[in-house]
């Protein structure tokens, strides 16, 4: 009875503990991702430095940092649901739509320092605004709310 229960269960178990092998592997890449951002962002700052009496010196670094900063937070909100997922065996919305966000502002800010047609910029802002009324919404509308609500 024991042994039928068991390989009934083995298919899922082995999924499981597959997903979870390669998602510890995954992990490993994005925190050594987020440490090599990390130090690049450091490295642009050495270079900021030696180029702050340079003609647009400073601007040109401090643009360079900014998205540096902005990229690693991308990976760290990447990295963040895919812990969320190692946890509690499923990804909260909320924490891809926060992904996504900071990569179309990070994506933004590098509009300002090109010419940029005024179309795309449109775009973009629509699609910032729409992924804000969407996470408005999967907060409004997510499970633990919903069993707080039906708790009281």
């Amino acid at each position: 009875m024991l042994a039928r229960q068991y390989l009934k269960d083995f298919p899922a178990q082995f999924f499981e503990q597959s997903i979870k092998a390669l998602l510890s592997l995954l992990l490993v890449a994005l925190l050594g991702t987020i440490c090599a951002g990390t130090a690049n962002t450091f490295i642009d700052l050495w270079r900021g430095f030696s180029t702050i009496f340079d003609e647009g010196g400073l601007h040109h670094s401090l643009r360079w940092i900014l998205v540096d900063v902005l990229s690693v937070l991308a990976v760290v909100e990447v990295y963040r649901t895919a812990m969320t997922y190692f946890t509690e065996g499923r990804v909260k919305v909320t924490y891809i739509i926060d992904t996504v966000l900071v990569a179309v502002l990070t994506e933004m800010l590098a509009f300002w320092y090109r010419e940029v047609d005024p179309t795309r910029m449109l775009i973009a802002i629509a699609l910032v605004l729409t992924l804000m009324f969407v996470r408005i919404m999967a907060i409004r509308f997510s499970p633990k709310r919903r069993e707080l609500c039906e708790g009281l």
